[in-house]
């Protein structure tokens, strides 16, 4: 079983910006149904299919496919309805782990985020300076929600 381990924060200030090159990100969801989400997703020229398992902890299954760009850009413009997530995707090496910085826009432009995968549930992690507040067990922050639930439609952070 393929398992997915990450911790997820908000980033503060612009640090971070000078340390990576960004690729764009399309992506919609087909199902979220307890905790379970399927994915369709473009992300450069690359499409792909992801079932997601409902989280414990920091850790839940993952199974992602590459599939053909034309069927992930068709699955977006059939099958995931209007609520996509747009976003510009930065990954950044910082010590032994490699961070992944998304940009969000559309309904969400103005949030960023940063997430890191683990090998296992307790890691430790040295965090950057540019590291904000940990969202991994706020539920509001996972892209499925977002989608749902834009960041610009929040009363406040």
């Amino acid at each position: 079983m393929a398992i997915e381990i990450e911790r997820k924060f908000l980033v503060k200030g612009n640090g971070w910006r000078n340390q990576a090159v960004g690729q764009v990100y399309r992506q919609g969801y087909m199902s979220t149904k307890d905790g379970i989400t399927l994915r369709a997703r473009v992300a450069g020229s690359k499409g792909y299919l992801t079932i997601k398992g409902p989280s414990v902890g920091n850790s839940r299954a993952e199974y992602e496919y590459e599939i053909p760009l034309a069927d992930a850009e068709e699955m977006l413009n059939t099958l995931c309805g209007s609520r996509l997530i747009e976003k510009i995707r930065y990954r950044i090496y910082h010590g032994e782990f490699l961070w992944e910085v998304d940009e969000f826009a559309g309904d969400n432009l103005g949030l960023i985020m940063a997430e890191v995968e683990l090998s296992y549930e307790n890691q430790t992690v040295e965090l950057p300076e540019w590291i904000g507040e940990e969202v991994s067990q706020d539920k509001r922050y996972t892209n499925s929600n977002l989608s749902k639930n834009p960041w610009k439609n929040w009363s406040s952070i």
